[in-house]
């Protein structure tokens, strides 16, 4: 078994932190004898639409059933072309595929690991029905851009913001500027519901396609037939999947909502102490984000060039070795196998994205982290750069 596997991690990476509301929330849930989809996740659902200032929410079991959901609301299917990124995980470009699409990539701006929209308008054909741009580690992307390019050729804005809850790119809080912007509650993400996500959008038609698409297609999901006085019968109006958030889920979701802000500023604290380090090092990070704009602080990325010191997998070991934690976010999707042998990706195609994913590291981040945690990341780094 390798180091990485054995070594005991003292600092781990993303640690939820979950309090006491969360849990007696979950027990009162439990005791209510309802534990799917209820009244939780509408109350959810209400509560993270006024966060983000959307129109309608529908929250799902994850943020790739919502790009899926989302692609398929927009029309997207066999034929048509769908625009990415390179940098992101796995799911961005698996639910284009899903659909029946082909996903289409475009190079991100070295700068800013974020999808470069001149590279979105090279790639665009009369094939491309949708584009979906991540707010890659927490910064939003260029959506003024991405709107322009949209509304110009008439396909569909999804935005993955996974790591981008608490966003704002040019005034506009994320969850506001896509056709349909998907969010992840996953385990390690700033919001967590242990598995979950939410599309938010302005269309009431869309969103009610996706509402019946995530629970079979039914026009009269389980709570809503237990509410009614009258027989509970349902149709199927289309053949739907099983996406649905549960209660047990929302119960911990509206009091991660509630934290948000709290968790946000901690998340700041954190990161800059991390700028102050990487000041002394020998390593590259992103520009700062321009006024108006607001980092949701999702990830720690620092780029490590071997030309300079140690690789980042030596970085990354070393780290492990002193009990820290730290992870590579992404890997490049198009030089993945499926994506090598389906569609015949190859590297060099999308340089700034592969340079991005060779040297890439992310440092522990969470607000459950003690300063004392913290600070055992910065002096394990340190050390690996002899400052």
């Amino acid at each position: 078994m390798s180091t990485l596997a054995t070594a005991r991690r003292t600092v781990p990476f993303s640690p939820p932190d979950i309090g006491t509301a969360e849990i007696a929330e979950v027990i009162a849930t439990l005791e209510s004898g309802w534990l799917s989809t209820g009244p939780r996740v509408r109350q959810f659902e209400d509560a993270f639409a006024a966060y983000v200032g959307a129109t309608h929410a529908v929250a799902l079991n994850s943020c790739t059933a919502g790009l899926h959901l989302s692609l398929l609301a927009a029309g997207v299917g066999p034929g048509d072309e769908v625009i990415t990124t390179p940098l992101t995980f796995c799911a961005t470009a698996n639910v284009i595929v899903h659909v029946g699409a082909t996903p289409v990539f475009a190079d991100v701006d070295l700068s800013t690991g974020n999808l470069d929209p001149a590279a979105v308008d090279a790639a665009i054909t009369g094939r491309t029905r949708a584009v979906i741009p991540v707010h890659y580690a927490g910064r939003p992307v260029e959506v003024r851009a991405f709107r322009r390019l949209a509304d110009q050729h008439g396909f569909a804005l999804v935005e993955d913001a996974a790591h981008c809850i608490e966003g704002v790119a040019d005034g506009q809080k994320i969850g506001t500027t896509g056709d349909f912007t998907c969010f992840s509650f996953y385990a390690t993400k700033n919001l967590t519901t242990g598995e979950g996500g939410m599309v938010t959008t302005a269309s009431e038609v869309d969103a009610e396609r996706i509402r019946v698409a995530s629970q079979h297609g039914m026009t009269r999901p389980a709570w809503s037939r237990y509410q009614a006085v009258q027989p509970s019968r349902y149709d199927v109006v289309t053949p739907g999947f099983k996406y649905n958030m549960t209660d047990l889920q929302a119960a911990i979701g509206l009091h991660q909502l509630a934290a948000i802000d709290r968790h946000a500023e901690r998340r700041r604290t954190i990161a800059a102490r991390y700028d102050d380090l990487c000041d002394r090092l020998p390593v590259a990070r992103f520009v700062a984000v321009p006024a108006g704009t607001v980092h949701a602080h999702h990830l720690y990325t620092i780029l490590i060039d071997e030309a300079s010191g140690p690789s980042r997998d030596d970085v990354a070991l070393a780290l492990s070795r002193a009990g820290v934690a730290s992870s590579v976010h992404f890997p490049a999707v198009h030089l993945h196998q499926f994506y090598r042998e389906r569609f015949g990706f190859q590297r060099g195609q999308f340089p700034a994205a592969e340079r991005i994913a060779d040297t890439v590291l992310s440092l522990p981040l969470s607000p459950a982290l003690t300063d004392a945690q913290v600070e055992q990341v910065v002096t394990a780094l340190a050390e690996v750069f002899g400052v």
